[in-house]
């Protein structure tokens, strides 16, 4: 049983739980209609219950339910209700920032504003099903605000649904998707041209890059030494790889362990050779 605090829309309100007397934003259809402050409501099943204890990067969730719309809040509970049915269980609490995310995206596509992010491929490749769940509100803005959103925007929402998945904050899932980019690029810039991101070389490559990038931030290290082996028979790819290595280890701020340098030079060799092969074929 909750006892109203607020009442924010006809979907929408605050309530205070009667047992630990801690407060609530809780979703469901027609649960703030028609009510008043005071008044006593059951939680249905369908209905979505928040704590307003959470605390999230962009501030604290009792503070951040007062600056963002009821709409926002209820977009943004719908794309975890998507997300929710491919992933399973998902950490919700990541509502409050990808709600004051939507807002911000929300402003600037009715200023005709639009932001720029040069990663929205890579995240769209790194986080696939992230991306897939994160497109559903494409058409919950056209039906509800008759707005169009671009993908630029989608690729945000999706690191969001991947910090609800992975436990893993927004900024480190935009590291760690600069990180691939940056390797991406010194890879095409070592072979002299783009890499056909639907091959499979490319995604093994890009995933390797991945893990390798989480292994750094984790402090997880690779059991055997492949860096004598790729030296001496891919000395082009070896050190193509060194200089990745250093790269990230810069660009992440720690150093990545040395043994990484000959499984990169594996995937780049790799790539390098089906990109050689694909050529020789036209």
């Amino acid at each position: 049983m909750y006892r109203i605090k607020k009442v924010l829309n006809h979907n929408t309100i605050i309530g205070i739980q009667t047992e630990n007397h801690q407060e609530y934003l809780i979703m469901g259809k027609g649960i703030g209609f028609g009510k008043k402050v005071s008044e006593r409501v059951e939680v249905r099943e369908e209905d979505a219950i928040y704590s307003l204890q959470a605390s999230t990067d962009r501030g604290d969730a009792r503070e951040l339910v007062k600056e963002i719309s009821p709409e926002c809040l209820e977009i943004a509970n719908e794309v975890l209700d998507e997300a929710e049915k491919i992933f399973g269980k998902i950490d919700r609490s990541i509502l409050f920032p990808m709600a004051d995310h939507i807002e911000f995206a929300i402003k600037r596509m009715k200023n005709g504003e639009q932001i720029s992010n040069p990663l929205t491929e890579d995240i769209r490749i790194l986080f696939h099903m992230e991306f897939k769940a994160a497109s559903c509100i494409a058409p919950i803005l056209a039906r509800k605000m008759n707005l169009r959103i671009d993908e630029d925007e989608v690729g945000y929402i999706a690191l969001h649904i991947h910090s609800a998945i992975e436990d893993e904050k927004v900024s480190q899932a935009m590291q760690m998707a600069r990180a691939v980019r940056e390797c991406i690029s010194l890879v095409e810039e070592e072979i002299g041209r783009p890499i056909d991101v639907m091959s499979l070389s490319y995604n093994r490559l890009m995933n390797h890059i991945r893990y390798m990038v989480a292994r750094a931030i984790s402090g997880e290290q690779l059991k055997v030494n492949m860096n004598d082996y790729m030296g001496i028979k891919f000395p082009q790819a070896f050190q193509t790889a060194k200089v990745i290595c250093e790269r990230v280890g810069k660009s992440l701020k720690c150093n990545l362990s040395e043994v990484e340098i000959g499984y990169l030079a594996m995937h780049i060799e790799r790539v390098t050779s089906d990109e050689r092969e694909s050529s020789d074929n036209k």
